[in-house]
């Protein structure tokens, strides 16, 4: 079983900048897919940007040039640096997990998911 655990949600002006973090335990394996995910209010949760153990990344356009995300070697800790937040980009941000082991790519389903991080964006 797998437990993912977010923080370091906020509330901050457009233009500014979040970081967030997410603790991954539990056992997976090798080769593994994370990700982030954001769902607004009255919209379906959206991919935001995903990372493999093979170090392979993907970003969604809407956030290609301010989001970064990055995990430590043994993927236990990923975050997502969030630079030049617009208020669309107001939304739950949650942390996610491939259900299998394998690299990510575009049919990777995520079976696990954290409780969520806010975050709030004023114009």
């Amino acid at each position: 079983q797998v437990h993912l655990e977010e923080s370091g949600g906020g509330s901050v002006e457009a233009g500014g900048s979040l970081r967030l973090s997410c603790r991954l335990s539990g056992s997976r394996p090798r080769r593994y897919c994370m990700g982030w995910f954001r769902k607004a209010p009255g919209k379906e949760r959206e991919g935001v940007a995903t990372i493999d153990t093979e170090g392979t990344i993907e970003y969604k356009d809407f956030v290609k040039g301010r989001f970064t995300i990055s995990s430590d070697n043994a993927m236990n800790n990923l975050y997502l640096e969030m630079n030049n937040l617009k208020p669309e980009d107001t939304a739950m941000y949650y942390c996610a997990a491939a259900r299998d082991g394998g690299y990510c790519f575009e049919g990777t389903f995520f079976g696990y998911f954290g409780q969520g991080t806010q975050v709030t964006v004023s114009s």
